[in-house]
């Protein structure tokens, strides 16, 4: 007996949008954002733009934006002084799993984070968290060195 799926299959993914594709490059080359933060829509089978933060957002207002109870893919543009006072800036892709999100939710982002990583070219560093602290901006700090 055989079964067939619809829709992208579990090892390709959800699809990405154009849009958030764009909107990863205007953070990018741009700086017009200091984060992205990208949610599936089951509907359209893709990875859609939910919220952006302007350059002047802080990373405190970042992860306040990031759901509680439910999963989330995001980047943020990480700008930071070397010891040779050298400014510079690495962008981090976190996939964001909380604990008490749902486990078909769990299941969806991590069959589909392979693929939006790979749309979004440029990305430096990823981050994997089920709470706040696993992406406290020590932890940014210290990667980024």
């Amino acid at each position: 007996m055989s079964f067939r799926f619809r829709g992208p299959n579990a090892s390709s993914g959800m699809g990405v949008a154009d849009h958030s594709k764009n909107t990863f490059l205007e953070l990018k080359r741009k700086k017009i954002h200091r984060y992205v933060i990208f949610k599936i829509d089951e509907n359209k089978k893709e990875v859609v733009v939910e919220k952006t933060g302007g350059p002047a957002e802080s990373y405190d207002d970042f992860a306040a934006a990031l759901p509680e109870d439910d999963c989330r893919y995001a980047v943020y543009d990480f700008d930071f002084v070397t010891s040779e006072n050298c400014r510079k800036s690495k962008i981090f892709f976190i996939a964001w799993s909380p604990a008490i999100s749902r486990i078909r939710a769990k299941m969806l982002y991590a069959t589909s984070k392979d693929r939006i990583k790979r749309e979004l070219d440029g990305i430096h560093y990823e981050i994997q968290a089920t709470d706040p602290t696993e992406m406290d901006l020590e932890v940014l700090r210290d990667r980024a060195r």
